[in-house]
């Protein structure tokens, strides 16, 4: 039996596919149109998925999309109309697109995978709360789903058990956490649904002196972690901005321009809203194991993806562990609305056995042959080297030791947001220079932008404070003691990104100026080549951790297929790139004639 589960139109669109509760393949839209967090429809993700099962849509037995549309147009009205006529430009940007197209999801489901059978429609808060849920090792466990808005609800937690999923109580818009980070993270001028893990990373330069003014005005918080938010500064529900001109005055200032110089400002307005985030986290985690008495707890939707808050969630000990969805955002709810449809429809049993999660390691996207790689690199004249399984992970270990930054291009890509050893741009931890390298030469990002460590899963309270594994890059914790370098009193002094060029550690280009790492612990199970290049790096130099940042440039997506690849390798300072068993060297590289305009010649087939 085979189960699609869809998500589209609000970001990050994506795919899945269930056969027989199993998860086979899932992968985000943007991967394959290159259209970073494409909305749109996912048709190739749909049809990679249908490949990877090696079906046609005959053979599809449940199709599931993972929220409500005339409930969100319901919202969307009702919004419109409590503000009315304040918000008549966003209304007529709006209205047209649901008219066309969001209204008609089953009918363009039908069309677009010739499909005329079952297709459900459960909430988006339970599709979030299933992909944590259904995808965890806990046979039982109590969940958190956290978010922009879906529907109406915002936030809401509740209880899993076996097969059931039951919602106890939700907070419904326009009050939602998501939405007040998005706000400061439009404020501090960075993109909304996509620039709130910079907010995140930001934060650590500055002081929480904006934090008593945001709770004293913006958000009003009780005991149990529930909050009311003073709509009245806010422009999100009606508007075509996130804020107006009283959060203005109330903050001092205009908006920062995107792509002008970050000052102290912003640093602190972003250090207060993370510590409000966390505080809320923590007062709604702490009522969530009163009120359900579970011992785990499950997390998902996008600010799930807030590593700062999910360590210190985890270091608490309100719950004895917890889980979070790798793809925690709205990709994973098309996961979660297929899990729906496997346990809460059909009724199928669950067995979990409290260690190991259904993702496999979220390594779930498309991957491609030695043989497929090597005749799409000799089609195109570019020079490699072919490496034996045996030697590659030495001759790796041996060029990051040398201060080469690589782009590795390993087996299945991963589903979610996070580079996972599959899709990556490795380099030398040990480095002072090399965060300011890949973020100046490779990435072309912001130099405040912290990179995350891969570590084998071994070694990872060895180097950080932590006492289980993080495989999935979604909790903080700091460096060892014993890693840790100490500063001067000079240093100690720093402010802002003068903290930045300070070496924190025996590791620092993985060390944020707050001594912390968001870490992904690598297992010789879910990824044993990235895990043996670990090993000899380790062996042979004393080091079990490396520069682990997503394999893309600022602005596009993580790459998807060797060309991908090539063309990223081919734009940047990267010095080398591993595609499978195949080593291209960037000075042998030659721009071959035709290829200047970096025609997509190969795809899927």
């Amino acid at each position: 039996m085979y189960i699609i589960g869809i998500s589209a139109y609000y970001h990050d669109s994506a795919a899945c596919i269930l056969r027989n509760g199993k998860i086979i393949a899932a992968a985000q839209e943007e991967r394959f149109t290159r259209k970073k967090h494409d909305q749109n429809f996912p048709s190739n993700a749909i049809q990679y998925c249908l490949k990877e099962a090696n079906i046609n849509s005959s053979e599809i037995s449940i199709v599931a999309f993972y929220d409500k549309p005339f409930l969100k147009f319901e919202r969307i009205l009702e919004t419109y109309l409590a503000y009315a006529p304040k918000g008549i430009r966003s209304f007529l940007k709006a209205i047209p697109l649901w008219m066309k197209k969001k209204l008609w999801i089953k009918e363009l489901i039908k069309d677009e995978l010739n499909y005329s059978g079952k297709i459900l429609f459960p909430e988006h808060h339970a599709s979030h709360a299933a992909s944590a849920f259904y995808a965890s090792p806990f046979q039982e466990a109590a969940f958190l789903t956290m978010d922009g808005v879906g529907e109406w609800a915002t936030t809401s937690y509740g209880v899993g058990n076996g097969n059931n999923l039951e919602i106890l109580a939700d907070i419904k818009f326009p009050h939602s956490l998501g939405l007040l980070y998005s706000a400061i993270t439009y404020y501090t001028g960075f993109r909304v649904n996509s620039g709130e893990y910079k907010v995140m990373g930001l934060a650590p330069y500055g002081e929480p002196k904006y934090k008593n003014l945001i709770y004293s005005h913006l958000i009003d918080v009780k005991e149990d972690g529930s909050f009311f938010m003073d709509m009245s500064y806010f422009n999100y529900s009606v508007g075509l901005t996130m804020t107006n001109q009283k959060f203005n005055k109330l903050f001092g200032g205009l908006p920062r321009e995107p792509e002008s110089k970050l000052t102290q400002k912003e640093m602190d307005i972003a250090r207060s809203v993370q510590e409000v985030t966390e505080d809320i986290v923590m007062k709604m985690a702490k009522h969530v194991r009163m009120i359900t008495g579970k011992k785990y707890l499950c997390l998902a939707g996008g600010v799930a993806l807030n590593c700062v808050s999910n360590g210190k969630l985890l270091r608490s000990g309100i719950f004895e562990d917890i889980y979070i969805q790798p793809a925690a955002g709205d990709a994973g709810g098309a996961l979660g609305c297929a899990l729906i449809a496997w346990y809460q429809y059909l009724k199928k049993e669950r067995n979990a056995d409290g260690k190991n999660d259904f993702m496999k390691g979220a390594y779930l996207g498309p991957e491609f042959s030695n043989d497929e790689i090597k005749k799409y690199l000799d089609k195109k004249g570019y020079s490699y080297q072919l490496l034996n399984d045996e030697d590659l992970p030495e001759h790796i270990a041996d060029l990051i030791a040398d201060q080469k930054v690589i782009g590795w291009f390993q087996g299945r890509m991963e589903f979610g947001p996070r580079a996972l050893g599959a899709r990556t741009i490795i380099g030398d931890s040990r480095s002072a220079e090399t965060q300011k390298t890949i973020n100046l030469k490779i990435k072309y990002r912001e130099s405040f932008r912290p990179f995350a460590p891969s570590v084998r899963e071994e070694n990872i309270s060895e180097y950080f404070d932590i006492d289980r594994s993080s495989p999935y890059m979604l909790l903080v914790a700091d460096i060892h003691k014993d890693k840790q370098l100490k500063m001067t009193k000079e240093q100690e002094g720093y402010f802002g990104l003068k903290k930045l060029n300070i070496t924190r550690s025996e590791i620092p280009a993985v060390t944020h100026v707050d001594y912390s790492a968001r870490i992904q612990s690598v297992s010789k199970k879910t990824n044993p080549r990235y895990h043996e290049m670990l090993t000899k790096f380790n062996d042979k130099y004393g080091c079990a951790v490396v520069v682990n940042t997503s394999f893309n440039v600022r602005g596009e997506p993580i790459v998807c297929t060797p060309n991908d690849a090539y063309i990223c390798f081919m734009r940047t300072e990267m010095d080398y790139l591993v595609l499978n068993n195949c080593l291209l060297k960037k000075s042998d590289q030659k721009l071959v004639e035709n290829d200047s305009d970096w025609q997509k010649e190969f795809d899927l087939d």
